[in-house]
Order: C-alpha cells, then sequence, then structure tokens
C-alpha cells in the first residue's frame, strides 16, 4: 500500500498552495497533524500571520531569518523551531532561497484543499 508513503522532492505530490510571491508549498494532512513542505526563492518572505494549531519547523536547504513574536532568528539547513498556537510569524529566505518543512498539530482544515495565502482568507 502506497497512499500513505511520499519523497519531499515529488512535486506532484501533496496539495498545491501558495503562500505568496515566491514562496510555495505542498501540503500532506493526516488525521492529527499535517505536513507542509515549503519552498521560497531567494528573498521571498511570507506574510506575518498566527493561527490556532502549534507549528514546528525545519530548514532542510538554504537559509533564512525565521520571524517569531517581533523576534528575527537567522536559520540555516539543520535548524528548527517551535511555535506555539496564535504567536505571530512569518519566514524571509535567504540569498539562495530555502526548503522548510512545517509540521501543525492539529491539521489546519484551510489548508486540506488548495489555495492561496497563510491563512483561511485566502490572503
Amino acid at each position: 500500500m502506497t497512499e500513505n508513503f511520499f519523497n519531499l522532492d515529488d512535486l506532484s505530490q501533496g496539495i498545491a498552495r501558495t503562500l505568496a510571491q515566491g514562496v510555495s508549498t505542498r501540503i500532506f494532512p493526516g488525521d492529527q497533524a499535517m505536513l507542509s513542505v515549503v519552498r521560497l526563492e531567494p528573498g521571498s518572505q511570507s506574510d506575518e500571520h498566527s493561527h490556532p494549531q502549534e507549528q514546528w519547523g525545519v530548514i532542510l536547504e538554504g537559509s533564512g531569518v525565521r520571524i517569531q513574536d517581533g523576534q528575527e532568528h537567522a536559520v540555516s539547513a539543520g535548524d528548527f523551531w517551535r511555535t506555539p498556537g496564535e504567536i505571530v510569524h512569518a519566514f524571509r529566505a535567504g540569498p539562495g532561497g530555502a526548503k522548510v518543512l512545517d509540521v501543525f498539530s492539529p491539521p489546519r482544515e484551510e489548508y486540506r484543499a488548495a489555495g492561496s495565502g497563510v491563512g483561511s482568507e485566502g490572503a
């Protein structure tokens, strides 16, 4: 059974969503958690936002700045972070871009379908 097996680099898998100009993701929803593989072009940034779900992120490739609760944190491949629910956050890619794996718990309902924006309003 292959329905529960995926590959980070296979762009045909997952639910596609555009988060901002130069920021796209593929989303993999489960029952209790959701993964989002985010690709950021050099210098691109997601909008600042918050949501009730807890979020963990790990930068897989590249570098950037994690903006969280008004503070900027430089990050590079291998760094990871936790964002509690309702904390305002964003991510800005470094000069070589970035690939980030985000994990949400519980899953974000608005991310269960293709769309755009970082929030349910489709910003």
